[in-house]
């Protein structure tokens, strides 16, 4: 088990949307994966797309999750994509892992953005 796996917060925003505890502007759901609108959407189209295990991150989820969940949440992604349009022009995916990428919430979710010329991911360093 690593590390991250022992800090996942039941009690975080995402495991009370899970329990149905907290609404959400639900997009897509599968056995695996539920997306919905972001509250705050950076883009015309912000989705979030979050496994239905308590995974903390992309290396907590690749090394604890089932070969049946990893292939069902990224065909979740996949396909909420695919449903919103973004595929001819483009999207951006998008997952923190940890303080320095700014990780606000403790359970892996993928951000999809589109719907714009979204610009350079980085900046270069001055």
């Amino acid at each position: 088990m690593t590390d991250t796996a022992v800090s996942y917060d039941p009690e975080n925003i995402f495991a009370k949307i899970l329990r149905g505890e907290i609404p959400c502007d639900k997009v897509f759901e599968n056995e695996h994966a539920l997306a919905f609108n972001d509250i705050n959407p950076q883009a015309p189209v912000h989705v979030l797309v979050i496994p239905k295990g308590e995974y903390v991150s992309p290396e907590d989820f690749t090394a604890r999750a089932s070969d049946a969940e990893i292939a069902g949440f990224m065909r979740a992604v996949g396909e909420v994509a695919r449903q919103l349009g973004l595929s001819e022009n483009g999207y951006r995916l998008l997952a923190n892992h940890g303080p320095e990428s700014r990780q606000e919430v403790p359970h892996l979710h993928v951000h999809i953005t589109g719907g714009r010329d979204l610009g350079r991911l980085l900046e270069p360093e001055k």
